[in-house]
């Protein structure tokens, strides 16, 4: 079994040889630890890159239900400056939207220069919940891998990094999560019968999960196969690949004004 990574570019990903119970050598009290250090590095890091105002970051997450989407985007954004992030959710696409292309009502989300945009779901249900489904024929969604790979690209080089999670739970762990939902009447909304259909084509959603990132990994956008099972070790492993990113975009805050050391605030 291999642990969290990112693939390398141009590789075939069989996700039974990603073990989503992976924690490395931490328990529970060091992740968390480690967890709180680096969400200090984000916020600072976060801070920079608004008032830097030259580059974005867009952070896709996709799981299947109860894959911990949600969970993880709280978590791990917890404490940042509002003002600098956006988060998007993308469900059933509108008729105004069906009426576009689908990279159309995705683009609009794009995070400007200076923010941090967070997809919840994203263009990626092309090639997923549309593949599946059949709601377009073969030949046509098959285009799509190359498609987003185009938009992807053009995302970077107008200066967006692109990072994209796949938070990877077991099938068995899916399944405790529905339960713990249905039994707890506060988390009844997050529960819908619509889940069970799609769990259901679990095995066809791997194959369509294991193609998407193994078509769509590239050196300019790479795919991160988190293990997710365990919450705790999932945000320290999204938190740390989130700050090593910035670090790596290293923002900047912009120079200051001259001569503010003679500037008398009036009374």
């Amino acid at each position: 079994m291999k642990n969290h990574l990112v693939p390398k570019s141009g590789s075939k990903v069989k996700l039974q040889d990603y073990d989503p119970d992976f924690r490395g050598d931490y328990d529970k009290a060091k992740a968390v630890a480690e967890t709180d250090q680096l969400q200090d590095k984000l916020e600072n890091l976060q801070e920079r890159l608004y008032a830097e105002n030259k580059q974005s970051l867009l952070i896709v997450f996709q799981a299947m239900d109860a894959g911990g989407k949600d969970g993880t985007i709280g978590k791990v954004f917890e404490g940042i400056n509002p003002m600098g992030v956006r988060v998007a959710s993308f469900k059933v696409p509108s008729a105004e939207e069906l009426a576009h292309d689908f990279l159309w009502r995705i683009h609009q989300q794009v995070p400007p220069k200076g923010y941090i945009g967070i997809f919840n779901r994203s263009h990626y249900e092309q090639v997923l919940v549309v593949r599946v489904n059949a709601l377009e024929p073969k030949e046509v969604w098959k285009r799509h891998y190359d498609q987003i790979n185009e938009f992807e690209r053009l995302l970077a080089d107008s200066g967006t990094r692109v990072m994209k999670f796949f938070l990877h739970i077991s099938k068995d762990e899916q399944k405790k999560r529905f339960e713990d939902r249905l039994k707890d009447p506060e988390k009844h909304w997050k529960f819908s019968m619509g889940d069970l259909p799609v769990r259901e084509r679990w095995n066809d959603y791997m194959k369509a999960y294991e193609d998407a990132i193994s078509r769509c990994n590239t050196d300019y956008a790479p795919w991160h196969i988190v293990p997710a099972n365990t919450k705790w070790y999932r945000d320290l492993v999204v938190t740390k690949a989130i700050v090593q990113t910035l670090e790596d975009m290293n923002p900047a805050y912009p120079a200051p004004e001259p001569d503010l050391d003679k500037v008398v605030i009036p009374d």
